[in-house]
């Protein structure tokens, strides 16, 4: 399968960066609002196994791929867990349960009724477009232990990222109607998701137009990719207007 050319995460060693920039790791503030972004990363991480599992079932020529996908997501969650657990915060997992649930929903209705490309739209495109532009943003300002972890992480989150725009891509013609339709019932969950987090990803110094823009530009690269024409794409994105 072909891959991407990761792009290298520029980010500060911390040796030679101005300290008072970084938040204070130890304040109640910052683990309270932390206790809810792990959450949500840790949760995210959970369902991306389960949802690549999910695909697996209905894509059994790619079963042990998508088994590679989810074990990767699986080993992410773990990672994040660390994260927490480093900073002596307990995740919020019933949050982030309910953070996710409208995405989850649509995602299981549309295993349910064997729309892959449904499946893959909302997995392989916007969840981990949503994950690059969380990881890329937190990078510069996260502490030292969870900056290493999440380096590692938004490496494999391209890779997730590609086998969706493979697929999708190989099989446009025949579902570029149901892409539109799967775009248009998703992509402003994710907007609302992107406003839901605004608060907590600003304590940790997370801007939200950052947040937006960085997935923009990777969800809207994807379409690109896959072949979408610059019309479509720009329709599409006008979806995430719609909150």
């Amino acid at each position: 399968m072909p891959t991407l050319d990761v792009p290298e995460v520029a980010v500060s060693d911390g040796s030679g960066g101005s300290v008072e920039a970084l938040p204070d790791f130890a304040s109640a503030s910052y683990k309270d609002a932390y206790s809810r972004i792990n959450a949500i990363v840790i949760e995210g991480e959970n369902e991306a196994h389960d949802n690549y599992i999910a695909i697996g079932k209905l894509l059994p020529d790619d079963v042990d791929e998508l088994q590679r996908l989810a074990i990767m997501e699986a080993k992410h969650a773990k990672g994040f867990t660390a994260c927490g657990k480093n900073l002596g915060v307990t995740p919020d997992m019933l949050f982030a349960k309910d953070f996710f649930a409208s995405l989850r929903d649509n995602f299981q209705k549309a295993v349910d009724e064997g729309k892959v490309p449904t499946c893959l739209l909302i997995q392989a495109l916007l969840i981990e477009a949503f994950a690059i532009a969380a990881y890329h943003t937190y990078i510069p300002v996260s502490d030292p232990f969870a900056r290493k972890i999440t380096e590692g992480v938004v490496k494999d989150e391209y890779i997730h990222l590609n086998y969706g725009e493979v697929w999708l891509k190989a099989h446009l013609e025949s579902c570029r109607e149901e892409l539109l339709e799967a775009n248009r019932e998703n992509l402003p969950l994710i907007r609302k998701m992107l406003d839901q987090v605004a608060g907590d990803a600003a304590v940790l110094q997370m801007e939200k137009e950052d947040l937006i823009e960085d997935f923009l530009i990777a969800y809207q690269e994807s379409l690109t990719e896959i072949g979408f024409t610059t019309r479509e794409i720009t329709r599409m994105a006008a979806a995430a207007l719609v909150v």
